[in-house]
């Protein structure tokens, strides 16, 4: 096993010249002019469809954006994101060791523009932007072949998905920054790169609204073969996601309502969630995902959510060096004893009822479940797995595989739910938002919930956002939800909270040090630009007196 030992001294040397083909890269979605676009077009006549196809595998691809042939275990695009963000919020947390490549999160030096980890997730969504671009652009304007508009609303849907990835990360809610400088925006008609300042917060949205907008009309009844394209669902559920964010929050809650409507799926079971899973893109809940094929994980398997996020990989960084996902012991604690999510993660004794579903086989072909599991310790494959490991993530190919090619949930039904109550929550119908949310709860994750006894503890909104906290765990959505509902970032109380030492700090909303920096290449190279600026990075510690509404 080829595991790669990250340090702090190999973190600062991780500068953008460190890397050899960074500053080929152009951010911004490239810069290929139109003439060049077409004498392309005009010698591969297939590349619209190639472009069209990479859109999606590229999502999660293996040392898909900086292309290093050393490898980077933390260079897998969007699912690589996802991981950032909820190791930069509050509920998930993984082992300050020296083979944490996402220490980074966790301390927040992140925020250092010359470091890879943020310039991933800054090139990621625009080279996804890039790709939607060429399609956009590569069909007549005024087409009305069926297959062309289709291909260019799947485009035009994924390039809002990006802009909306980027929005959070540097910029506060929508709402109280309209006219707060955002992030640079490139469409199909092309821009000045060395010169294209960041647009306005309400500038990114107006484009993110139009053009999911056009999506939802064009592919209201399209069900792709392939959950890894975008559905009329899809679309819908991404404006619910935009909405969102802009606090339209009767129309969040119609779009999450379409979007369940049109898809025709209902949440996952009680019983299909008692064993580890979400790891498979057929998986009946899922609205959309990332296919990972076997031929794309071997590109690079410590480069995928196998070898970081599943506990259950017998060829990646989590089991074998100590570097699960774990849960913040203060969310974990306000999940309710018959919750079937609470066996999701260990408890604090190193028990779940989800490891008595699958089995583990060490050197000799002996095959260990339960406890026997948690504690089995295999030289170079597994360590015994400590207190609140996350049990969630299965591994598509099996536990203890070593191929590594599970796929990524990018959009589960059950997130159109939680958007349905928070909706109709915020936009005056209470007892409507709290029928719904009782209803998805009581009937697919904990009969015995009752939501009486939580509004006693609670306002309606924060126990909407405590069973996003739970339902989503691990998937994503950890900062920006934060960002848009003004929370601060709380992970402990006391010192007796088991969280790492570095890690161990809150953080109130507002700061200025919650918001990324551009890289330095991008600012190197496009002069438009004025970057984000202020606050210090957290010291251990720090704001021990903040509170967040749900873990209180």
């Amino acid at each position: 096993m080829k595991i790669l030992r990250y340090s702090s001294l190999a973190l600062a040397a991780l500068t953008f010249s460190a890397c050899q083909d960074v500053n080929e890269q152009v951010p911004q979605g490239g810069a290929l002019t139109d003439e060049q676009v077409k004498e392309t077009n005009s010698a591969l006549p297939t590349r619209t469809e190639a472009a069209f196809s990479a859109m999606f595998t590229m999502m999660g691809e293996p040392n898909g954006c900086l292309h290093n042939s050393s490898g980077r275990p933390d260079d897998y695009g969007f699912v690589m994101m996802a991981l950032s963000n909820d190791l930069e919020a509050s509920d998930a947390w993984i082992a300050d060791n020296g083979y944490n490549w996402f220490s980074t999160c966790g301390e927040w030096s992140s925020r250092n523009p010359d470091y890879a980890n943020p310039y991933i997730r800054y090139i990621a969504p625009y080279k996804q932007i890039r790709l939607a671009n060429d399609v956009i652009s590569n069909y007549p304007a005024d087409t009305q072949n069926e297959k062309e508009l289709n291909r260019i609303a799947q485009a035009r849907a994924v390039r809002a998905f990006d802009y909306m990835s980027l929005a959070p990360s540097f910029q506060f809610n929508y709402v109280d920054h309209l006219e707060a400088p955002c992030v640079p925006i490139v469409t199909e008609k092309g821009v000045e790169a060395d010169n294209n300042p960041r647009a306005t917060v309400k500038e990114v949205y107006e484009l993110i609204m139009s053009d999911l907008n056009y999506a939802c009309k064009i592919l209201e009844n399209y069900k792709p073969t392939n959950k890894n394209e975008i559905s009329g669902a899809v679309a819908y559920g991404l404006r619910a996601r935009a909405n969102l964010a802009m606090e339209k929050w009767a129309e969040a809650a119609a779009d999450a309502q379409k979007a369940i409507d049109l898809s025709g799926v209902k949440p996952a079971s009680i019983a299909d969630v008692s064993k580890p899973t979400f790891c498979n893109i057929s998986e009946k809940n899922w609205l959309w995902g990332y296919d990972m094929t076997e031929d794309m994980a071997k590109k690079f398997a410590y480069a995928t959510c196998d070898a970081w996020i599943c506990s259950f990989s017998g060829d990646g960084y989590s089991a074998a060096t100590g570097c699960c996902v774990h849960i913040n012991k203060l969310l974990y604690d306000l999940i309710n004893p018959s919750d079937v999510r609470k066996g999701w993660w260990l408890n604090k004794n190193g028990k779940s009822p989800l490891t008595n579903t699958v089995s583990w086989k060490n050197e000799d072909g002996v095959s260990f479940t339960g406890d026997a599991l948690v504690k089995l310790a295999i030289t170079n494959v597994k360590v015994a797995f400590d207190a609140y490991t996350n049990v969630k993530f299965g591994c598509q190919a099996g536990v203890g595989t070593t191929t590594n090619c599970s796929d990524w949930p990018l959009m589960r039904v059950e997130e159109m739910y939680l958007i349905v109550a928070e909706g109709l929550a915020k936009s005056g119908d209470e007892n409507t938002a709290k029928q719904v949310l009782s209803n998805f709860i009581t009937t697919y994750r904990d009969p015995a919930y009752n939501i009486a006894v939580q509004l006693g503890k609670r306002n309606l909104a924060d126990e909407i956002w405590l069973q996003r906290r739970i339902e989503l765990w691990g998937e994503g959505f950890g900062m920006s939800d934060i960002m848009r509902l003004k929370k601060n970032i709380v992970r402990f109380h006391s010192e007796k909270d088991p969280y790492p030492d570095a890690f161990r700090f809150n953080v109130a909303y507002g700061d200025p040090y919650m918001l990324l920096r551009f890289p330095t290449t991008e600012t190197d190279n496009n002069h438009g630009i004025k970057n984000n600026e202020g606050g210090q990075q957290p010291t251990p510690g720090q704001n021990k007196e903040l509170l967040d509404g749900v873990t209180d």
